[in-house]
């Protein structure tokens, strides 16, 4: 209640200023989520201001989502950067079907990504990067990224690394690469949709492999090698999607073993891997033939539409390039410009690591709503993958809990073999702030206690 902000050094009209103060404390962690800001009143007699300009600053606050007004309560600092609205389906009020990124406060993205195009701007000028671009990223861009990606994985190089427009990107162009049509590709019995989708656009069948509680089983993937002749194998080893299972490194070792022994490639799609970074990736174990995407869209925003394919050699780095032109000739130039400032100067981490932070809050969130249930999460994973009651039909239930407003996945959109667990993923990191989380799961909680011919007499 006795925030003072500090306003002579600000440009700009006084109620601008009075915002920007807000953002550079709530960034600084002077003020912190939930804190109660002074009224309208007493903030414009404490800095001798007009009170039209205090609420007009509060105001445009609450617009740019640094705060959130509460009936009877005041005005307080957001708890998390409030996105806009995705299109949804109608009556649709909380929609945690897209796994997607958080977008706390302290990531401050919005005004990071303000003042990296600015910088961008004054530095090189905006039109130099809406020009055609070398495909996978000229050498200097593959240098920086290199740098950044060492950290998780040492042998990364530049001369092995490529600039992919997207992960999804990279996954058809592999499967394109080294599978022709009716080959074989193997995968957890569930996986991420957009690979399987990029399978069906290439014509590759994929065959799931078992899995238990540390990751896919190594003598079932010997027996699948045996009976299909793969090419290769998919695997999400850290918070897997959907099932967010990790792997333990023993357990990665010995898939593999049986990696190398079979002749397969590895593609690892390291989506998540930056939000436990004790883990390695499993590239780092047969780097001669692992194809390594790492993307940002989960660790910081899909919209960038920027991933890091690393792979084993220079004559894989040439053939990938080629593809990688064919398929969606280069990454926007942009977004790669600001991303590899971003990895230059520290930043993308900064916003990783507060990404992580909330998410490791929304999953104790997550805990606390359904403790009485049966479910799997990963202590910094956006999303949960939680069991149903037997009673429940997965689309029924499906169908019950949207018509209450909520819509989450079933596991059918994951199954790989057409038998899937009577399970649904639930997206954490799409609740626009914690408060609307806080509903959505605990409108989820009396859903499952709610037997099915109850739910249907209402």
């Amino acid at each position: 209640m006795d925030w003072r902000p500090t306003l002579n050094d600000r440009p700009g009209p006084l109620y601008e200023r009075l915002v920007d103060a807000l953002a550079a404390d709530i960034e600084s962690g002077r003020l912190h989520r939930g804190q109660r800001l002074p009224t309208h009143r007493a903030l414009a007699a404490a800095l001798g201001m007009d009170l039209t300009t205090v609420t007009r600053a509060y105001g445009e606050a609450r617009r740019r989502g640094l705060t959130e007004a509460r009936v009877g309560q005041g005005t307080f600092v957001a708890e998390s950067r409030t996105r806009a609205p995705r299109a949804a389906a109608a009556g649709i009020e909380f929609d945690l079907s897209m796994n997607l990124p958080p977008e706390p406060l302290e990531a401050d993205l919005e005004g990071r990504i303000m003042r990296g195009l600015a910088a961008l701007q004054r530095d090189y000028g905006i039109t130099d990067f809406l020009n055609y671009q070398q495909s996978g990223g000229s050498e200097r861009d593959r240098g920086i990224a290199s740098d950044w990606l060492r950290g998780r994985v040492s042998t990364a190089m530049a001369q092995t690394l490529l600039i992919s427009p997207g992960t999804q990107t990279a996954l058809l162009s592999l499967l394109l690469t080294f599978a022709r049509p009716g080959e074989v590709v193997l995968a957890d019995r569930h996986t991420y949709p957009g690979f399987r989708a990029a399978a069906a656009t290439a014509g590759v069948r994929v065959i799931g492999v078992e899995s238990d509680g540390h990751g896919m089983i190594p003598t079932a993937l010997d027996e699948a090698c045996r009976r299909h002749a793969p090419k290769a194998v998919y695997l999400v080893p850290t918070i897997h999607n959907p099932t967010t299972v990790t792997m333990a490194q023993a357990r990665r070792e010995q898939v593999a073993a049986v990696i190398r022994r079979r002749g397969l490639l590895l593609f690892e799609d390291d989506a998540y891997g930056s939000l436990d970074p004790r883990r390695q990736p499993m590239a780092t174990l047969i780097p001669e033939r692992s194809y390594l995407a790492a993307s940002f869209s989960k660790i910081i925003a899909p919209g960038l539409r920027v991933s890091l394919l690393l792979v084993p050699d220079r004559t894989a780095a040439a053939r990938m390039e080629s593809t990688l032109r064919a398929v969606a000739q280069m990454p926007m130039p942009l977004t790669v410009a600001l991303v590899l400032r971003w990895l230059s100067d520290g930043t993308a981490d900064e916003i990783i690591d507060a990404v992580a932070a909330e998410a490791a809050a929304r999953q104790k969130l997550a805990a606390k709503a359904l403790s009485s249930e049966s479910y799997k999460a990963h202590p910094t994973g956006h999303h949960l993958w939680l069991s149903l009651p037997a009673a429940w039909n997965r689309a029924e239930f499906a169908a019950h809990i949207q018509k209450q407003g909520l819509a989450v996945v079933t596991s059918d959109s994951f199954s790989v073999d057409g038998t899937p667990d009577h399970a649904i993923r639930v997206a954490l990191g799409a609740a626009r702030s914690r408060a609307e989380l806080v509903a959505a799961l605990d409108l989820l909680a009396v859903a499952l206690r709610t037997p099915p011919a109850a739910a249907r007499i209402v």
